[in-house]
């Protein structure tokens, strides 16, 4: 591989000029590939992405682009072998690897998923109910997000070359936004070679996804107000990059992932020999030594009662014992090497304030015992524990080293560890290690605010639970304060990132055209029964009225005696008639419910397949008996389905009395073949 490592801009491959910087092998120390970006056009790459991907993913709606991702993962899984050799040379081993290449990989899955179950099969996201602005309903509000006309610049660290690019990727995409990727220098082949697999494929469209292998130059002086920046690295770049003159000045969305102190709270009820202590002292060994400690959510601070130190001490340092150091490629070895030489000098560099603070119970910062490796040449260090029993000491709470490094401090009480936590102005994730629900909730609400994600382990959840450093797509990625203040993953909410949130002020005939969405007030179509209507041929606001059916004493008798619910208000005359909510017998909701069906069906075999459920139903006037009930069903809202011959269909249903109050409102969901062949 050695060599320039060519950079993928403006749709083609664009090899630099110049001799460019080295990057080497963490376990040989052989120079691997040089990076350069002499040449490259910054300003012609984002408007590439700008005038060409943007346009190309605004046509395709969020099932389409989700379930581009999907096939992306699936093509990318087939090259794990590929990945894997190559994340060898930047020191990890095998499982390191599958952290970061099948973790990259899952998110794409996690994502593709989440944007075809949450998100509509269209290229507007609606956004909470819609909002009555005027007494006479024809003036409403409603909040749409549309995606963003720009690229998403991300710029990476070197601990995950994959997943890294993959997890700010897939929301990015799915929210129909481009990507630019800039991965740092140490580990660049790796995501150079991940680029080209997803190149080479032709999955996505021309200009989705970009690549820069070297340094940014002026890329960011070409920023406008429809780009987003996201940073994972240190605090201190993450500062020079929030304040850079263009972000500033044009209110570029900015995310960063930065420095953190996360911590691990053991709770005082695990003492040697319970679950919940072999798990806390197991998780801490497993953060210290996974990615050699090159995580950003890694445990970097240990929190023990004080009267368990010494127990936790030395079990840690008994396991710490069994950990092999050295060249990946052998079997028996467990950490492999730091990214670089120069990581490796960091971290000696940040032990020894720690170690000014405190005794290390395991390791040595400066000798290390290496298999099939020269300890000089690659970048290895030990597993290094520092016990720290002045907890006032700044160290600790203020020094972050970049390896397998943990610190084991005590705590007399739940109040100090809260405030011992607040020490750390801010981390990306947390766990508290208890089998005492109070213990937890206490320490759980008091932590909080300065932490982006805490996980509470204990023997229930031990078996199912992903571990302390595990981002998981479903949920926030990010800390506040000094780890960054941004927000990663999270679901939905990371594809929102990308998109802007605009509140539409208009009639309800205008809102629904323009959110794709039939709203009350807006026009509605009555002819054929919409249920004897294909998917191709429905259309928002296509209407059934149906009624009026009465309700008799004899149908609330007859529900109450063959459901078994005979609350009441259902059938005691004189106990509905004490509470002035009923004023006498009222009818069972699911009764209403249940008429109103019975109103609206077309019960003969046709395009409607299945109704699989409510929503958002409420009970609004109690129904008393002789009340004559009308039924007004609406087609609401239409999805199909991209792989199926069927599509979702959402009903508005309001049920009303002969005074024309609503009795009962919801939403029906069915299932419509999207062709009458379907029947």
């Amino acid at each position: 591989m050695a060599g320039l490592l060519r950079s993928y801009v403006s749709g083609a491959w664009h090899t630099p000029t110049g001799d460019g910087a080295p990057t080497h092998d963490a376990v040989t120390g052989e120079e691997v590939a040089r990076l350069s970006t002499a040449g490259l056009d910054m300003a012609a790459a984002l408007e590439h992405g700008r005038r060409v991907g943007g346009p190309a993913l605004r046509e395709l709606t969020f099932h389409q682009r989700a379930a581009l991702v999907k096939t992306l993962a699936s093509h990318l899984r087939e090259h794990l072998d590929e990945l894997y050799a190559l994340s060898a040379r930047t020191g990890a081993t095998k499982g390191d690897s599958k952290f970061d290449v099948d973790g990259g990989i899952g998110t794409l899955f996690g994502y593709s998923s989440k944007g075809r179950r949450e998100m509509p099969n269209d290229t507007v996201y609606v956004e909470g109910a819609v909002e009555p602005l005027g007494r006479g309903g024809t003036f409403v509000g409603q909040h749409v997000l549309t995606p963003l006309h720009g690229v998403a610049v991300q710029i990476n660290a070197f601990n995950f070359p994959v997943w890294g690019p993959l997890e700010k990727f897939a929301p990015a995409f799915i929210a129909g936004v481009p990507t630019l990727i800039k991965p740092a220098s140490q580990t660049a082949y790796l995501t150079h070679r991940l680029v080209e697999l997803i190149i080479e494929s032709g999955i996505l469209p021309e200009g989705s996804v970009q690549l820069i292998c070297g340094s940014a130059g002026d890329l960011l002086d070409h920023l406008t107000p429809q780009d987003l920046v996201s940073f994972t690295g240190s605090a201190s770049t993450a500062l020079r990059l929030r304040t850079h003159q263009a972000v500033a000045r044009n209110s570029v969305r900015f995310n960063a992932e930065a420095d953190s102190l996360n911590l691990s709270i053991l709770g005082p009820d695990a003492k040697p020999g319970s679950t919940e202590f072999g798990l806390f002292v197991k998780q801490l060994v497993t953060e210290m030594t996974v990615k050699a400690g090159q995580k950003c959510t890694a445990i970097r601070r240990a929190f023990v009662p004080a009267e368990l130190m010494d127990d936790v001490a030395a079990a840690a340092a008994e396991r710490l014992a069994k950990i092999t150091v050295g060249n990946p490629a052998d079997d028996s070895v467990r950490m492999g090497a730091l990214a670089s030489l120069e990581q490796r000098e960091e971290v000696r560099r940040s032990l020894k304030s720690l170690l000014d603070a405190g005794t290390a119970v395991f390791g040595d910062p400066d000798t290390v015992e290496v298999i099939d490796a020269d300890p000089e040449r690659g970048a290895f260090v030990s597993p290094v524990l520092v016990r720290v029993d002045d907890t006032g000491r700044a160290e600790p709470h203020q020094v972050e080293a970049f390896g397998p490094v943990s610190t084991l401090m005590p705590y007399t009480s739940a109040d100090q560890v809260i405030e011992l936590a607040a020490r750390g102005e801010g981390s990306l994730a947390g766990s508290i290690v208890t089998g005492d629900t109070e213990f937890a909730r206490q320490v759980v609400l008091g932590v909080a605010p300065w932490h982006g994600r805490l996980l509470v382990l204990d023997a229930d959840n031990a078996a199912e639970s992903t571990g302390h450093g595990s981002p998981l797509p479903a949920l926030v990625h990010g800390g506040p304060g000094r780890a960054g203040g941004g927000e990663e993953l999270g679901g939905i909410r990371g594809v929102l990132h990308h998109m802007q949130r605009t509140a539409v002020q208009a009639s309800p005939k205008v809102l629904g055209a323009v959110t794709n969405r039939w709203v009350t007030g807006g026009p509605r179509a009555e002819g054929e029964h919409p249920f004897r209507k294909s998917l191709a041929e429905l259309r928002i606001g296509d209407s059934v009225t149906a009624g009026p059916r009465e309700v008799t004493l004899a149908d609330i008798d007859h529900f109450a005696e063959f459901t078994g619910d005979t609350f009441y208000a259902h059938t005691d005359e004189e106990a509905a008639k004490a509470n002035e909510l009923f004023g006498g017998i009222v009818a069972h909701g699911y009764l209403v419910v249940s008429f109103a069906a019975g109103l609206f069906v077309s019960p003969e075999p046709g395009p409607v397949l299945a109704n699989y459920g409510l929503e958002n139903l409420r009970f609004l006037t109690p129904v008393k008996p002789g009340d004559q009930l009308t039924v007004t069903l609406t087609c609401k809202q239409i999805t199909p389905r991209e792989n199926a011959d069927y599509g979702e269909v959402r009903w508005d249903a309001d049920v009303t009395n002969a005074q024309d109050e609503s009795v009962a409102k919801y939403d029906v969901l069915t299932l419509v073949a999207k062709e009458l062949s379907a029947r």
